[in-house]
Parts: structure tokens; sequence; C-alpha cells
């Protein structure tokens, strides 16, 4: 995985409890990973989420989990690759505790995305997002079912990323 951004592309992170892990009874989720694999990864993608996550790479964003939760990285990474998906970086609670949180006394949010130089986040989370405002980052709050949300994403992206080229270049 590679982290390491050399200034060039834009950084685009996602949540993954009620993002692109969602309820099949409430949400349209991809199909069900083959026994054994479906008791080892319970979890289930919303409907649309490789062929997302493959188009923003394709279009040149690199795309990160950032997600509060304590799935080990090589978790998240097995479970997304049985789908065709490889993250370029993931930022999972331990990682955010170590490099983020560390030192300060003052309790910091769940999330920090610009502290990784990610550009736009997407969150199920309103008072995640929120916070983008005040800690240097776009986001995008998806938290209903929504059939055109890939569409939305890759607009509000491409939003971000004409305002990120415009504050490059000045």
């Amino acid at each position: 995985m590679k982290e390491k951004n050399d200034g060039e592309k834009m950084r685009v992170s996602f949540d993954l409890d009620e993002v692109l892990f969602v309820n099949p009874a409430t949400h349209k989720t991809e199909k069900e990973l083959a026994f054994p694999l479906n008791h080892i990864f319970r979890e289930r993608l919303r409907l649309g989420t490789p062929e997302l996550i493959n188009t923003l790479q394709r279009m040149g964003y690199e795309v990160w989990v950032y997600t509060s939760s304590f799935r080990s990285e090589k978790y998240i990474k097995a479970l997304f690759a049985h789908y065709g998906i490889r993250f370029d970086g993931i930022v999972n609670g331990s990682r955010h505790l170590k490099e983020v949180q560390k030192g300060h006394s003052q309790i910091l949010p769940q999330k920090v995305p610009n502290r990784y130089r990610i550009s736009l986040h997407v969150d199920d989370e309103s008072v995640i997002c929120s916070y983008g405002r005040e800690y240097g980052f776009d986001a995008y709050q998806l938290d209903a079912p929504d059939d055109e949300w890939k569409e939305k994403i890759i607009a509000k992206a491409e939003e971000v990323k004409r305002k990120w080229e415009r504050r490059r270049k000045s």
C-alpha cells in the first residue's frame, strides 16, 4: 500500500460502518461472499462500492479508508480484496490514536482526515462532517440509502478537486 503522496493526487477517504458496510435489511448490497468467506467477513458492502472505488482510482484519486473502528488493516485489506478493491491507505482506530491523538491532552475528533492530507471524507456522522470547516477538509455525508450515491460522491470529489487545484496554483 502506497501512503506517500507526491502532492499530485487528491485523497478521498471513506468511513466503513454505515457508509461502505451497510445493513442488507435497509440498503442494497453487493452479493454476499461465498462460503466459508461469508463467515469470516460478515460485513456487507453497499451496492456499487467496488465500482465507485475503482472508478475514483482510475480518475486519478487516491482512495483511503478512515474508520474509528478497530478492525485490523490486514482484515480490511483482505475483505476488500475479495471484491477487487485495493485502498491506497487505511487509518483505523488504533492508528488514529497512535498518530493523531498521541500526546494531545485535549480529546480530538474521532477522525481528522487532513492529518493524512485527505481532502474529501465520506461519513455517515454529521458531527464528523461538521468538523471539516474547523479542521480543513471537505466532507460528504452519506447516511441513508441512495441509488445515486456513487454519482454524487464523484461529483463532490470533482468539485473539491477543482478547489484543491486552484489552491495549489496560488
